[in-house]
């Protein structure tokens, strides 16, 4: 599926923790550096945890330190733990998690201590199937609130600076400083919308974890309506439920002196908002296909965000033209070969090879290896798929004559994304028989 619409606000309300004191640098450190893994636009970094190393998903879109799918860290230990009711985006009512408190966070050369994690119970709430890597977590505004962060987007770099009279001073010289404001741990900034001719000076939250371009809040207010020519769509899930609504092309958003044309917004339905708390005059976010086109330097102290433009600002606008969503349902044994150079294996020889077992015949090495096992979790009503007849539950063998396990998750919804028109081959397995489908990826905005 599109990871893009696996972005997640959350609403912890009356557990806002206020004792949470952020990430403080170790001694004689002032600045570190920390790769990170990005995929469709969401950025994911490893932090150790009393002593177990996790994959956080960075997020300025929530105030709190989020834990779920622990189940395969057993090692864990977790202190001061009482149970708590969670509420965020989603129609659902509210579910049941835990409030722990007084844990260690360290990465690279930054430590938090006394940090306070809301760990999600639900076995379906499950990024790691949705992203095509583990994710054990969502971390915010503890990252963010005491240093100077730089996301580089193409160098997949990730600078935590200490401030510094130095570094303030080449930003002003090479990036657009815009002022935000921090509330209820979240940044925001104004912006101006246009809609169908319609100019509107729009508050939006800052959310990198959002991988939308733009999110909009139907009939917030007089002005704000989702264009004529749009489509229903699957958004995302939150941990009340699934979230809802329209995507739409909106003619502009301008960001300080950046202006981009034609942006994909979505839409949430109210019923996917009830349990959000808004914070005044907000209109809606503004995603990491967005962030991605500069660099990004983030100074909550002072009220900042730098922009600077990159390699990828032009970029066009994409989105999912197949109305397939697909997911990782966990690994199954898959059967490769491999030809073999004057190989000297007469009649059967077994052995081990890293990955997997593998069996030799003459000369062809056939190797039976875990991979992903990818299944069709949501399509879109009206669209390409559901008009040739796939369904949800098809598990996906192979796209265009390769075998589906060639593909990472990522990949896989790059095919689905191209500008171009373009003709799609799909053969799944149905009720144990392999079904061969055929269509077109033809816009729909």
């Amino acid at each position: 599926m599109r990871i893009t619409l696996f972005f997640l606000f959350f609403f912890l309300g009356q557990f806002s923790n206020r004792a949470q004191e952020g990430f403080q640098f170790l001694a004689n450190q002032t600045q570190v550096e920390i790769p990170f893994q990005l995929i469709n636009n969401l950025i994911f970094i490893p932090i150790t945890v009393n002593g177990v190393e996790l994959n956080f998903l960075l997020d300025t879109g929530v105030e709190e330190t989020l834990l779920f799918s622990l189940d395969d860290k057993k090692e864990l230990n977790l202190y001061n733990v009482d149970k708590i009711q969670l509420r965020g985006l989603g129609s659902n009512e509210s579910i049941e998690g835990l409030k722990s408190s007084n844990n260690y966070m360290f990465v690279k050369g930054l430590v938090s201590s006394k940090q306070v994690f809301y760990i999600i119970l639900d076995q379906n709430f499950n990024l790691s199937s949705h992203i095509g890597i583990p994710v054990n977590g969502i971390i915010g505004k503890q990252f963010f609130k005491n240093n100077l962060v730089q996301i580089d987007y193409l160098k997949k770099k990730i600078t935590v600076t200490k401030p510094n009279f130095e570094f303030f001073k080449r930003l002003d010289k090479k990036f657009v400083k815009i002022p935000i404001s921090i509330e209820l741990g979240k940044p925001y900034f104004k912006s101006q919308l246009k809609i169908q001719d319609t100019f509107i000076e729009s508050k939006m939250l800052i959310d990198i974890g959002n991988s939308d371009a733009i999110w909009v809040f139907q009939n917030y207010k007089e002005g704000i309506k989702v264009p004529e020519k749009n489509y229903d769509d699957f958004l995302g899930k939150g941990f009340s439920g699934d979230i809802e609504g329209k995507r739409a092309k909106i003619n502009e958003i301008k960001i300080a002196d950046f202006k981009f044309s034609w942006p994909i917004a979505a839409f949430p339905d109210s019923s996917s908002l009830k349990h959000v708390k808004m914070v005044e005059n907000r209109v809606g976010s503004v995603g990491a296909e967005i962030f991605r086109r500069f660099k990004v330097v983030f100074d909550y102290e002072n009220g900042s965000v730098y922009l600077k433009k990159n390699a990828n600002y032009k970029s066009h606008f994409k989105y999912n033209k197949s109305g397939i969503e697909i997911e990782q349902n966990g690994l199954k044994w898959v059967e490769d070969y491999i030809k073999l150079e004057n190989s000297l294996v007469n009649s059967y020889g077994y052995g081990n090879q890293e990955s997997g077992k593998v069996m030799v015949r003459n000369d062809y090495k056939y190797k039976f290896e875990l991979q992903p096992n990818y299944v069709i979790a949501n399509i879109r009503k009206k669209s390409a798929a559901e008009k040739c007849g796939l369904k949800v539950g098809d598990e996906i063998v192979s796209i265009g004559g390769v075998p589906v396990f060639k593909y990472s998750l990522q990949k896989i919804n790059n095919l689905f994304m191209v500008e171009e028109d373009k003709n799609i081959t799909i053969v799944v397995l149905r009720d144990k028989m392999q079904l061969k489908f055929a269509f077109k990826l033809e816009s729909e905005l």
